[in-house]
């Protein structure tokens, strides 16, 4: 293996050719599900070559080389596909990795990953940038989408929910402030009641009796690892709450749930009306969704 100390010098001219992705029809390179998602909404799909493993969607990415988990990227492997372009969320890492290929000289753009829906116009702003192509039509279908729910989702009696991320192995982790999750659960018309903390902390059963969430959410992978919804509610964090009484769990896809990307404004409506059982407008069918 090359060692990283001599990596940059040794494949200095890997990117001395012009980059021809940003002018469209050159080598992409996508990192981060909503990053690869608004992509493909843009038209430029059949420029992808490779994706992270977190980019599950659409099913055309599937099919094509995989470089990985966002957060543990191997830039040996990156610079080797010779991309035209690197789009990479600014989740990505480790930063050793990112350093390697800005050293390398490696056309690299990194996409803010924030949620909400500014989050999402700044995100498909940042890629059409980059793909030198006109992102406003796209942009403007996602927040018409999104605002058509503003005045029905406000009209619903917001419900006490939690985000459970993982619940395999005993302690639920849970979603506090400042977290994609607790974003979405606000925009479904939940309120998250774990406010305590940001980021994710185990829940004791003590402080879930206080907070009574009246719905568990989750996504759909995680609440298959935990053993099913029975399995789950056994757990005493969860046992002692009114949505265990209930059994009033609703799991999604997570990409979908928390990308916040082209398909955000979908899967807004569909977590409400799942959390709420009220029917919603129905939003326009859309090419990327």
């Amino acid at each position: 293996m090359i060692g990283r100390r001599v990596l940059p010098a040794a494949l200095a001219g890997v990117f001395a050719a012009p980059h021809l992705a940003r002018a469209g029809g050159g080598r992409l390179i996508t990192v981060g599900g909503a990053v690869t998602e608004t992509v493909f909404a843009l038209g430029q799909g059949d420029s992808v070559v490779a994706v992270d493993s977190t980019s599950r969607f659409p099913a055309q990415a599937a099919d094509l080389r995989q470089v990985g988990y966002l957060r543990a990227l191997a830039p040996e492997g990156l610079i080797g596909l010779a991309p035209d372009l690197l789009l990479v969320s600014e989740e990505a890492g480790p930063p050793q990795a990112l350093a390697v290929l800005r050293a390398a000289g490696a056309p690299l753009t990194l996409v803010p990953d924030q949620a909400g829906l500014p989050a999402i116009l700044r995100k498909t702003e940042a890629i059409a940038a980059a793909l030198r192509q006109d992102g406003t039509a796209l942009a403007r279908a996602v927040q018409d989408d999104w605002q058509a729910l503003d005045a029905p989702i406000a009209a619903l009696r917001p419900l006490r929910a939690i985000f459970v991320l993982s619940a395999a192995r005993g302690a639920p982790l849970v979603s506090g402030r400042d977290t994609h999750a607790d974003v979405m659960l606000r925009a479904a018309g939940a309120s998250n009641v774990v406010r305590g903390f940001t980021g994710y902390r185990p829940l004791s059963a003590e402080l879930a009796a206080s907070l009574a969430p009246e719905a568990v959410v989750m996504m759909d992978h995680a609440l298959a690892e935990a053993g099913g919804p029975d399995a789950l509610l056994r757990i005493p964090a969860l046992a002692v709450t009114p949505a265990a009484a209930s059994r009033r769990i609703v799991a999604m896809d997570g990409a979908y749930m928390l990308n916040f990307g082209p398909r955000a404004a979908h899967a807004r409506r569909d977590l409400a009306q799942r959390l709420h059982g009220a029917a919603l407008p129905a939003l326009p069918a859309r090419s990327w969704t």
